[in-house]
């Protein structure tokens, strides 16, 4: 029960950080998605059952806080969660570029889900423009993000074994 407990703390920190103060220090556009770097970490590490709840719940907070299309961070970061978690018995959990390797396929396969479902439900995207102006920089900061969150769930989930 405590680390139900742990895991729910670090969802809402994460996602306070995220809508409160990385925009005061990034550019307003353009920011890490720490609450999917969490997501694909605890995959990578604890499983898919585990990834696919975390991702339920810090996509549903996600919808709730950006007001955007309801539902959209929610079954993204659960189908990312679940793609993470099967890949928790085949990677070597301590390497370094385990998290960031990662990181880059769930940052594309994160977007390229959401353009999907929003294009699904009538929206009319610029995929070329979202790649260049949103995308591919949001990347670039998960890429960076995901090495000290993945070492701190690292942390956690060993405490928990």
């Amino acid at each position: 029960m405590k680390q139900v407990g742990v895991l729910v703390l670090s969802v809402l920190v994460l996602l306070l950080l995220q809508a409160t103060i990385l925009p005061q220090l990034l550019s307003a556009a353009v920011k890490p998605d720490l609450l999917l770097i969490f997501t694909v970490s605890c995959g990578l590490l604890c499983g898919r059952e585990k990834a696919v709840g975390i991702g339920f719940f810090s996509g549903l907070l996600q919808d709730l806080a950006s007001g955007n299309i309801f539902g959209i961070h929610t079954l993204s970061k659960m189908a990312i969660g679940y793609l993470a978690g099967l890949a928790e018995q085949k990677v070597f959990k301590e390497h370094i570029f385990l998290p960031m390797a990662a990181m880059l396929v769930a940052s594309l396969l994160n977007s390229a889900l959401m353009l999907a479902l929003m294009t699904f439900l009538g929206y009319r995207i610029g995929w070329s423009a979202a790649m260049s102006g949103e995308i591919l920089p949001s990347l670039l900061y998960n890429v960076l993000f995901s090495v000290p969150v993945h070492q701190t769930v690292y942390r956690l989930a060993k405490r928990w074994d």
